[in-house]
């Protein structure tokens, strides 16, 4: 009886290791070439950002240079396109093809990341003073990489105060890099 007990465990633990190995290899991952904006579209490459499936909500990967030093509002962007938009006043938006921040649940807030407003809003990015950002990012309630496909990430000219007071949409201002997420 004491040997069977012994090799049901074992059987118990080793189905649990395949259960586990299973979801961890099933983790998605979506690389994201990031360009800086200009009114005639995309612009110089500034690196990348990498989305993985994590544990505590979707984990970005910052690989940037290029950028002014200091603190970027990030965020997900409703349209997969960093194309400019021309207004009705025939003012040009840089990036303006990517639309507002995402938010499919139409809170019209936006909280940051850890907030109930908008899905879109990421954690701020910060590049240090040779303009190079590498970080790893979560976004907690951002649970899957295919919540992402279809959209564009932008990082904005200032920071993000994850607020709408004083400054909308954070005060993050003009878009400075964008990149499609396939």
């Amino acid at each position: 009886m004491a040997a069977a007990r012994r090799r049901w465990a074992g059987l118990t633990a080793g189905a649990a290791t395949v259960l586990l190995a299973a979801g961890a290899a099933s983790a998605e991952s979506v690389t994201v070439p990031m360009s800086l904006t200009t009114p005639a579209g995309p612009g110089a490459p500034i690196g990348e950002v990498t989305a993985t499936d994590g544990a505590g909500g979707v984990v970005f990967h910052l690989d940037l240079h290029g950028l002014p030093p200091g603190q970027h509002g990030f965020h997900v962007h409703a349209n997969p396109s960093c194309a400019p938009a021309t207004a009705a006043d025939g003012k040009v938006t840089p990036a303006g093809g990517a639309g507002g921040h995402l938010d499919p649940a139409k809170t019209g807030m936006h909280m940051g990341p850890d907030g109930g407003g908008h899905l879109g809003d990421l954690p701020f990015v910060t590049a240090a003073a040779d303009g190079v950002a590498k970080a790893d990012l979560t976004a907690p309630h951002i649970k899957s990489v295919a919540d992402l496909h279809g959209h564009a990430l932008m990082l904005h000219a200032g920071g993000d105060n994850y607020a709408d007071q004083p400054a909308p949409l954070g005060g993050g201002g003009a878009r400075l890099a964008c990149g499609v997420i396939p």
